[in-house]
C-alpha cells in the first residue's frame, strides 16, 4: 500500500513543495516544529533510510543540503537541525528544522498551527531562495 508520501509524489495528496528533482522531493511539514520545517524524501519508496542504495542515499543528502541552505536564508537561525526518526511514516525522510537550541527539535513539543496562507508564503519563500542558490 502506498504511503502518504508516495501519494504526495503522485499528486494524489497536495503538498507545499519547496524543491523537486527527478529523484527527490522537499515539502513543508504541515505540523511543523518551527516555520520552515521541511521534509526531504526520495521518490523511490523505501521504508528505512539505511536500506536506500548508496548512490540514491548520497543524492538525498546532497539534495537536503541545498534545501537546508534555502531554508536558512529565509529563516535565519543558528542551524538547520536534522532529524531522521523513521517511525511515523514507512517512507524514508529527513526533517530539516530551523533551530537556535537543541530543544527546538524536540518532537514531543507542541506543533505550530499554521494556516494555508502562511504555509503557502513559507513554501514560496523557501522555493525562491533555493532557486536563487541553484541558479548562481
Amino acid at each position: 500500500m502506498p504511503t502518504i508520501f508516495s501519494k504526495i509524489i503522485s499528486g494524489e495528496i497536495p503538498a507545499f513543495k519547496v524543491a523537486e528533482s527527478n529523484d527527490y522531493l522537499a515539502f513543508l511539514d504541515i505540523n511543523p516544529l518551527a516555520k520552515g520545517h521541511v521534509l526531504v524524501i526520495p521518490k523511490q519508496e523505501t521504508d528505512y533510510l539505511f536500506d536506500i542504495g548508496d548512490e540514491e542515499y548520497m543524492g538525498l543528502w546532497i539534495f537536503a543540503k541545498i534545501v537546508a541552505q534555502g531554508i536558512k536564508r529565509v529563516y535565519p537561525c543558528e542551524r538547520i537541525g536534522v532529524a531522521v526518526v523513521g517511525l511515523e511514516v514507512a517512507h524514508a525522510h529527513i526533517h530539516l528544522v530551523p533551530i537556535n537550541e537543541v530543544g527546538d527539535i524536540n518532537f514531543s513539543r507542541p506543533k505550530l498551527k499554521l494556516n494555508q496562507e502562511e504555509l503557502l508564503e513559507s513554501a514560496d519563500a523557501i522555493k525562491n531562495s533555493i532557486l536563487a542558490i541553484t541558479n548562481k
